[in-house]
């Protein structure tokens, strides 16, 4: 199962919640607001309910199990009353087996957010339709973060959930706003996140998830120098992934999530042990070769 190192799976009755995420919404409202303050205390928290209080998943869960995530909207302009635009930032961890660390799984910044809310409207979403932009974007970002938190537990775990994924695109492919096409922001957006993540040339990263985190982050504290090697083996694997699809969309969102906890993991080691890394890091993420310069010093 997904959780198997954490303790006893509890099947938990209908009185009890089985929802599997627990989210942190953040809205910071723009500098020019066309209509009050509370829209956006009011759009937090029906986002929240939204996202906290949905079933995403057949599977039943502990509530201490639930996967700990954000959703940071930045509104930066009100169009109108009901219209807005801005970029929705999302970021997910999962537990380190014997510690009380969280790794980063997911971290991302959509830039190509936007998307009608009215007051005392509750949002709906069906898996066979796009109904509108909010309900959609956040549904695709909710299960992208399952299928993502599903893969570090187990081999292509979370298969299920990047289908779900590539079927809200499909719904939206006539949808009036940015995000969901394929000619779009360079290839940067969420049609190619998941087109990329389900195809054979992206494997490694997801058998990356899997290794780094299950093989490798579980296992630091029992087996610190077998772990960090098969952290060390899952990023050579995407080696790849970079020669065919060299800067891909997906690639930034792994190191986006990972260059910071590999510096800190790699960076006390000896010379000797953390150059090799070092160097792998910088041709994999080429646009933050500074980041893998600090884990040299």
């Amino acid at each position: 199962m997904k959780h198997i190192f954490l303790s006893a799976f509890i099947v938990l009755s209908g009185a009890l919640s089985a929802q599997e995420l627990q989210c942190d919404v953040t809205i910071i409202p723009p500098r020019v607001m066309i209509s009050g303050p509370e829209i956006f205390q009011i759009m937090e928290t029906t986002i929240e309910e939204f996202i906290n209080t949905r079933r995403w998943s057949r599977d039943d869960w502990n509530p201490k199990e639930r996967i700990e995530c954000t959703m940071q909207i930045t509104v930066e302009q009100q169009i109108n009353q009901r219209q807005f635009k801005g970029t929705l930032q999302v970021g997910s961890s999962r537990p380190v087996f014997n510690s009380n660390y969280k790794s980063p799984v997911v971290s991302l910044n959509d830039r190509d957010f936007e998307f009608t809310f009215q007051e005392n409207t509750l949002i709906q979403w069906s898996v066979d339709q796009h109904r509108d932009n909010l309900s959609s974007v956040l549904a695709f970002y909710a299960n992208l973060i399952l299928a993502m938190d599903y893969d570090t537990f187990s081999l292509e775990g979370g298969t299920d959930y990047y289908v779900i994924c590539q079927t809200i695109v499909s719904n939206a492919q006539n949808a009036p706003e940015p995000g969901w096409r394929s000619n779009e922001r360079g290839q940067q957006n969420r049609y190619w996140l998941i087109e990329n993540m389900v195809t054979q040339t992206f494997k490694p990263v997801r058998d990356c998830l899997y290794l780094y985190h299950r093989k490798g982050m579980d296992k630091l504290y029992t087996e610190p120098v077998a772990a960090r090697q098969q952290i060390a083996d899952a990023l050579a694997a995407l080696e790849s992934v970079h020669r065919i699809k060299p800067s891909s969309y997906n690639m930034q969102v792994f190191f986006y999530a990972k260059g910071d906890e590999l510096v800190k993991l790699y960076g006390p080691l000896d010379k000797k042990e953390k150059e090799p890394i070092a160097n792998l890091c910088k041709l994999l993420d080429p646009g933050n070769i500074a980041r893998y310069e600090r884990m040299m010093q």
